[in-house]
């Protein structure tokens, strides 16, 4: 009988693995949706994030600087310079040096074109605000999440669009006259899309944690539960 030789197990390099959970943790926190998710495996040379998101960001502010950005169609070039800089970077690996400023960057330049466009169609100060609001909790949701090991499931970015479509979304609202009936609509989706996915994951959280202490004390023995009882009383 020919056996195969047994190939020893490779262990696996530390600091490798550390740099794809790094890669994982950066590429969650830039909050792409299904438009890069789509394009990302057809493009083929990625653009370097941090350039390309500060060309982003400068061509944003120019045009509201310049007063460019006054109604109707040209409310959509920020947006489309944004999408069109920003969105090739999804397709490559953030393991440069500053490549960890790529999510709070692209929130930035989300948050800007969206205040800018608020501003040019006069939308309501508190429901730009409250959209932004709603924004910066996913955001936070999403790192204090991935802090603790627990990642937030695929749909959930998916189902909150990205960066790249609500911008779209914004952008033709801005465009057509209708941003704040579209901001309304968009803004109460969010809401209630991050913040019922939010509460039940951490309630089933807490129930999986309780439910694996009650089968630790299940399998504790007597000796070792008065073990700890004593151990408890004699820190008191």
């Amino acid at each position: 009988m020919i056996t195969q030789p047994r190939v020893p197990a490779v262990a696996a390099d530390p600091e490798e693995e550390q740099r794809r959970v790094q890669t994982r943790r950066l590429l969650a926190y830039r909050d792409d949706g299904p438009l890069v998710s789509v394009l990302k495996e057809r493009i083929g040379r990625a653009l370097p994030p941090i350039p390309a998101i500060l060309v982003a960001l400068a061509a944003v502010v120019a045009l509201a600087v310049t007063g460019t950005l006054s109604d109707g169609p040209i409310l959509l070039v920020p947006v489309l310079a944004v999408v069109v800089l920003v969105v090739p970077t999804g397709a490559r690996e953030h393991l440069g040096r500053f490549d960890w400023l790529a999510p709070p960057l692209i929130r930035a330049v989300e948050f800007v074109t969206i205040v800018l466009l608020g501003v040019a169609e006069d939308t309501p100060k508190w429901l730009i605000f409250v959209l932004l609001y709603i924004v910066g909790y996913h955001t936070y949701d999403t790192v204090y999440r991935t802090r603790q090991g627990i990642w937030p499931p695929a749909w959930v970015f998916m189902a909150g669009l990205g960066w790249e479509v609500r911008l779209l979304i914004l952008g033709v609202g801005a465009a057509t006259g209708t941003l704040t009936v579209v901001t309304a609509i968009l803004t109460a989706y969010l809401l209630v899309l991050f913040s019922v996915e939010s509460v039940l994951s951490w309630v089933r959280l807490d129930k999986a944690s309780a439910q694996a202490r009650a089968e630790q004390d299940l399998e504790q023995s007597p000796e070792e539960a008065a073990e700890e009882l004593t151990g408890r009383a004699d820190r008191n």
